[in-house]
């Protein structure tokens, strides 16, 4: 297969329209073919396994700053791991292979392959530990949620921000039993509570269009990885976002201060997270509010996706034929 060349400096603008797409829509399609079957292992492998075989063939020197986990963890896509031929630019990377492994597992809506690129030493170095998490979509004022409030103070500030009463409002919410004040809370209000079981990432991309989604905002503690790849996608689209490393333990801050975390207690916000120039594409593995699944029909396979950039606000939905089924290797 012929090498892929990008001129210096032009690396982010190539990627954006057909290179991350493919990386990303190599991990669902692999993913998919497992869909209900019920071992998440098999599927989650079979995303790694295709997502990295295409990496390494960008013309990029590649750093996964959130992947599968530490080296000893996971035995590739993990942190600190070099990807694509080193021909190129530095980039940081973050992946997750297949967010909602239960969901492709169980063939239930809403799990994605999905990923983000940025200029090197721009994405935050996030510890695999928990993270408080509120966000909404772009066209409220800056300062309409805090981190800090509570959960009714923030819908009645949302809804006020909106020009709607509370009952207008949905927030989406992981359902865990460590949510359970926050429902409640939420519900006190009049708004609505969305529950998901799995897909943070989608989940606060869901914000950024609540006229197709019906969601307005996020809110709870999930993975610090999946707070970095919806950071990139808000950078991209716009929105605001609030988190806090949830470091309850030594162990954890000790972790955390060797991945260069130096305030335990830090709030960081978008541009925290994500600092430069970023991309972020999503391939949809199940149907979804956000993204249909993949589609396979005879002698073809159907694929959706988007893929956004920072720099531009470029959002493209890209709905794709594959006839080449030998390129997805599924055997």
């Amino acid at each position: 297969m012929a090498e892929i060349t990008v001129k210096a400096g032009q690396a982010l603008e190539r990627i954006l329209t057909l290179e991350l797409v493919r990386v990303t829509e190599r991990a669902a399609v692999a993913s998919a073919s497992l869909r209900g079957r019920g071992d998440e292992k098999a599927a989650d492998k079979a995303a790694v396994d295709a997502m990295r075989r295409e990496l390494n063939r960008l013309p990029i020197a590649g750093r996964i700053v959130i992947g599968e986990g530490e080296r000893d963890e996971a035995p590739m896509l993990f942190i600190g791991e070099e990807v694509g031929t080193g021909k190129g630019p530095a980039v940081d990377i973050a992946v997750d292979p297949l967010e909602g492994t239960t969901l492709c597992a169980k063939n239930m809506p809403g799990s994605i392959a999905v990923m983000a690129m940025a200029e090197g030493g721009t994405l935050l170095y996030a510890p695999d530990v928990y993270m408080e998490k509120i966000a909404i979509g772009p066209g409220y004022s800056k300062g309409t949620i805090d981190i800090d409030a509570s959960p009714e103070e923030n819908i009645h500030s949302l809804a006020k921000a909106k020009g709607v009463k509370p009952a207008e409002i949905t927030a989406l919410i992981l359902d865990r039993p460590r949510h359970a004040a926050i429902i409640e809370a939420v519900r006190k209000t009049g708004a609505a509570v969305q529950l998901i079981t799995d897909g943070d990432v989608a989940g606060v991309i869901h914000t950024t269009n609540p006229e197709e989604t019906g969601v307005d905002i996020y809110l709870g503690t999930g993975g610090a990885p999946e707070g970095v790849l919806a950071a990139a996608a808000l950078r991209c689209i716009g929105g605001e976002m609030y988190t806090r490393l949830i470091l309850d333990s030594e162990a954890k801050r000790e972790r955390a201060k060797k991945m260069g975390v130096s305030d335990p207690k830090k709030i960081y916000t978008i541009t925290d997270m994500v600092r430069g120039d970023c991309l972020i594409a999503a391939t949809g593995v199940t149907t979804g509010n956000l993204l249909k699944g993949v589609k396979y029909d005879k002698g073809v396979v159907k694929t959706h996706t988007v893929v956004m950039r920072s720099a531009t606000g470029t959002v493209r939905w890209i709905e794709a034929e594959h006839r080449d089924l030998s390129k997805f290797h599924l055997g």
